[in-house]
């Protein structure tokens, strides 16, 4: 009996023992993986380092001081309200003064292009980095200091490439952004807060953000790597060292890092970036119409069933989407046969499509599929300028426009539903309140996005004898019920 408890007593020892010596193997073993991903780091960090610059801009702003007796229009202030009793006086204008204005971001090598007698480095930033500045200056790591002269910029993506002379420093590898997934390592290297060199980490968030309105066209990668002011231009990485984006923005309220950092991916920035140091200047393919997502409510109304694809809402004339007979009312399902789901990729498929090149747009009219090949055209070249196409609603004494990118930073809207640009002075909209400036965003609790939409909602809406409005005034919104006589 004794010889069976004692042997009882080891074997729970030795399964004791075991257990002991297997849960400190998995202790070690995760220290181990957590060690491996820390010199995973260092590892980026020292073979990125190198060709990451520190940017530092200054511009000259002039300031031209006014005379205590000379007004702001140019005339003499005070003879202009006392006449000629008013006694002369010398002349009191000063010389313009001079304002020196300083910024900083963060830019890296992307190419280098080897001469006889000297080497040029082009380095990439953001265009908000070098806007308007006079003289720029780059740091690198080492301490080997450069002026730099932009080469181009392209102020719709918010890139710009600067050029740089006789530096050693390698070009960094381009990834691949394409083949980025939400949940991976990614690694941000900057100057933020002009602190030289700094590396933060994270993981890619989300991809595709767009609609943001941070640039004309996005495409954005979300990361949760601290990005703060100064990161502007400075590259993201995956753990091999090779850029996949460019830290452009961030989500702040405070404007500092709260989790939420925008970067530009790669793959969109690679074929501006080399438009730029071939040509200095980015062109673009153009088809000419306006568009927006489709939606349940949108598939409902316009029977369709299928809800991917995008909606075309406007089409302009002589433009290349109306010379291959694209209508209103078209849906877009995919392009030179990639689906199509989202407003801001399909902007930037056709963006990034050289001018002349034939495309292939499969569209549902009617129900039916149908292909069109329409020759794609040159954005510099199209009739960009041309008045927008407006729409009168002369019972309710209102006249508007579909929302252009120039109409929008014009009056500092939204480029969301139609602009009120005229109202006729004892009319319906008048007696309401509306005004010249104000956005009509709804008709009848349904979003527009161009004139011919309002139109038919107006018509819609006729029958019922009211129409229900919402508008937006500057950042306030309500809704205004207009009702026929």
């Amino acid at each position: 009996m004794g010889n069976k408890k004692s042997f009882f007593v080891l074997s729970l020892s030795i399964i004791f023992f075991l257990l002991t010596l297997s849960v400190h193997a998995e202790d070690n073993s995760g220290i181990a993986n957590l060690r491996q991903t820390s010199k995973a780091f260092a590892s980026v960090a020292k073979k990125v380092s190198p060709s990451v610059v520190f940017i530092q801009v200054e511009s000259i702003k002039k300031d031209i001081p006014i005379s205590p007796f000379t007004s702001p229009f140019g005339d003499d202030l005070f003879k202009r309200f006392f006449g000629d009793a008013f006694p002369d006086f010398p002349n009191q204008q000063q010389a313009p003064s001079e304002r020196r204005m300083t910024g900083q971001g963060s830019g890296f090598v992307f190419s280098i292009k080897k001469g006889l007698l000297s080497n040029k480095s082009y380095v990439v930033t953001n265009n908000h980095v070098v806007e308007s500045a006079d003289k720029i200056h780059i740091t690198f790591k080492d301490g080997r200091e450069f002026d730099a002269k932009v080469v181009g910029t392209d102020p719709k993506s918010d890139i710009a490439v600067l050029e740089i002379k006789d530096s050693p420093h390698p070009a960094l590898v381009m990834g691949n952004s394409s083949v980025l997934e939400v949940g991976e390592w990614v690694i941000a290297v900057g100057n933020p807060f002009g602190l030289s060199h700094t590396l933060t980490v994270g993981v890619v968030s989300a991809k595709g953000r767009t609609g943001l309105g941070i640039n004309d066209y996005e495409d954005f990668i979300q990361t949760d790597a601290a990005i703060n002011p100064g990161n502007s231009g400075g590259p993201l990485l995956n753990l091999d060292g090779e850029v996949i984006g460019i830290n452009t923005a961030i989500f702040s309220r405070s404007g500092g890092y709260m989790g939420v950092g925008f970067a530009i991916p790669i793959d969109l920035a690679n074929n501006i970036v080399k438009q730029l140091i071939d040509h200095g200047e980015v062109t673009r393919g153009y088809l000419g119409i306006v568009i927006q997502k489709m939606t349940a409510e949108l598939a409902k109304s316009f029977n369709l069933d299928v809800k991917q694809g995008i909606l075309v809402s406007q089409v302009t004339e002589d433009s290349p989407a109306a010379k291959v007979g694209l209508r209103v009312g078209d849906l877009i399902v995919s392009y030179q046969g990639k689906s199509v789901s989202e407003v801001g990729d399909f902007r930037n498929q056709v963006a990034l499509t050289s001018p002349g090149t034939k495309a292939g747009l499969t569209i549902i009219r009617d129900g039916k599929r149908k292909v069109l090949s329409v020759i794609i055209g040159n954005l510099q070249k199209s009739p960009q300028s041309a008045k927008a196409a407006t729409q009168s609603s002369d019972e309710l004494g209102l006249i508007v426009q579909t929302i252009t990118p120039d109409l929008a930073k014009q009056f500092n809207v939204k480029p969301q539903g139609v602009l009120v640009t005229d109202v006729k002075a004892g009319s319906l909209a008048a007696m309401a309140g509306i005004r010249s400036g104000v956005v009509i965003i709804q008709v009848d609790r349904k979003a527009i996005a161009s004139t011919a939409q309002f139109k038919q909602a107006i018509e819609k809406s006729r029958k019922n004898k009211q129409v229900l409005l919402l508008i937006r005034d500057q950042e306030m919104s309500q809704y205004i019920v207009l009702k026929w006589p």
